[in-house]
């Protein structure tokens, strides 16, 4: 699998991106770890989890998938080979809203999220969403003093408007602080209605804006809820409602019509569409089987030819 700079530095990421997020509540360790090994078999580097996966899974408290990740390290090694990225910023606080971004809470979490996960330092560690309530000095600081001690290499930012995600850059410059130079917001081939609320709490949708911001600085985007819950492969799954509009129509069609001139399945054409776009994006993918994995896998290398990008592109 082609590897990338994350930005500009000696840090890599893979082309895809394996998402931890299940790992330990709805998908069982043992076949948690036959999924990371199968992605790292085939040439995969990157794994993404956060501190509060999965809190609101019944019987989840948060941590479960750095806990199982972690073990999974220590068991096979390798811990330099490979890009690891969590998060901070959703988890449950004390007031039973989500716990923010306060400098104490940063690096409380932080240091669980590396007790969990048995490593020194995580390679990118994300802001999970805005918390408009903690002065963004003051969470900035906290960050830039993460990478100074050495507890993570690069920062990110998920789940923020793109006139957010410019402040805060801009304000980390005038400071001389490490700024968010990655990204990770939820995007994928079928979008949404305009103006649409996204029932999942905190998921935000990137906007034009936000894809205009990430090319034009050359941050690097990772995408989440690529595959929509499975809609993609699987005809008898309902879209979700505020995917049903008439662009969607249109869009499935021009996914058919690219797939099938490809001979390959409606999620590969995707992932190669997100992958080999502009600006490129590295595709979380989400599975709870080595075989969901598999078909994933088979897009890795997969180039859409022009004409063919421009038949999805033009869809609309």
């Amino acid at each position: 699998m082609r590897q990338r700079s994350l930005d500009g530095g000696g840090t890599m990421v893979s082309r895809l991106c394996l998402g931890a997020m299940p790992f330990g509540t709805t998908v069982d360790e043992q076949t948690s770890l036959a999924i990371l090994d199968r992605f790292v078999e085939a040439g995969g580097t990157t794994i993404d989890t956060a501190n509060c996966y999965s809190f609101w899974v019944p019987g989840g408290s948060g941590g479960e998938s750095e806990t199982v990740l972690g073990r999974w390290l220590k068991d096979r090694g390798g811990r330099d080979r490979l890009t690891i990225a969590s998060k901070v910023g959703s988890g449950p606080g004390s007031d039973g809203q989500a716990e923010g971004l306060a400098p104490a809470v940063i690096r409380e979490q932080l240091e669980g999220t590396l007790r969990r996960l048995g490593t020194d330092h995580v390679d990118v560690y994300y802001a999970h969403r805005e918390d408009r309530t903690t002065p963004d000095e003051d969470t900035l600081a906290a960050f830039h003093q993460a990478v100074t001690d050495g507890k993570t290499r690069s920062l990110g930012a998920s789940n923020h408007a793109a006139w957010r995600l410019a402040e805060t850059r801009s304000l980390a410059e005038r400071h001389g602080w490490t700024p968010y130079t990655v990204v990770q917001q939820r995007y994928s081939y079928l979008q949404p209605r305009p103006k649409t609320t996204l029932p999942e709490g905190g998921h935000v949708h990137a906007s034009d804006e936000l894809l205009d911001y990430v090319r034009g600085h050359g941050l690097t985007m990772f995408a989440y809820t690529t595959l929509l819950f499975g809609a993609y492969g699987r005809p008898e799954r309902p879209l979700p409602e505020h995917y049903l509009h008439p662009g969607t129509e249109r869009r499935l069609q021009a996914l058919a019509k690219v797939a099938d001139e490809l001979g390959v399945t409606p999620i590969q054409a995707v992932l190669a569409w997100l992958t080999g776009g502009e600006p490129a994006v590295v595709p979380i993918i989400g599975v709870s089987s080595v075989a969901q994995l598999d078909e994933c896998l088979a897009a890795a290398d997969l180039e859409l030819p022009g004409e063919l990008r421009q038949v999805l592109d033009d869809a609309a």
